[in-house]
């Protein structure tokens, strides 16, 4: 079997928590990791058990929870998928970093001017060469 998948539920309201931790615990490559029943301690849940993916709920539809930038931050590889408690609504969030590259021209005067161009700078409104 490959790696299990290590998740940390930390939906509300406990109904909600108890019906994803049964639907997970009938998954042979998924792992439970943690049950976290407050919030305020889902950060150090997470640093405890290091898992892939945490179950939160999503309280507001179309709004992030605040914790996803908390715990993002500290932990980037993280995958976070919201659940609404009172609607049909989920949501995954994840962190990306996308790297971009443009064409220079290969003199001085080119080096000069990508370091003197504003870093928002996209390579569709870039000058190419």
């Amino acid at each position: 079997m490959d790696k299990q998948i290590r998740v940390l539920v930390a939906n509300r309201p406990r109904l909600m928590r108890e019906l994803i931790m049964t639907t997970f615990a009938d998954q042979p490559d998924i792992q439970i990791v943690g049950e976290v029943l407050d919030d305020a301690e889902i950060p150090n849940a997470v640093d405890r058990t290091m898992p892939d993916f945490l179950v939160i709920a999503q309280d507001l539809f179309g709004e992030r929870p605040r914790i996803c930038d908390t715990v993002l931050q500290q932990h980037p590889n993280l995958r976070i998928i919201a659940v609404a408690p009172d609607e049909n609504y989920t949501v995954q969030y994840w962190v990306s970093l996308d790297i971009h590259s443009d064409a220079v021209e290969a003199s001085e005067e080119g080096i000069l001017s990508v370091l003197r161009s504003p870093a928002r700078l996209t390579p569709d409104s870039a000058q190419r060469y």
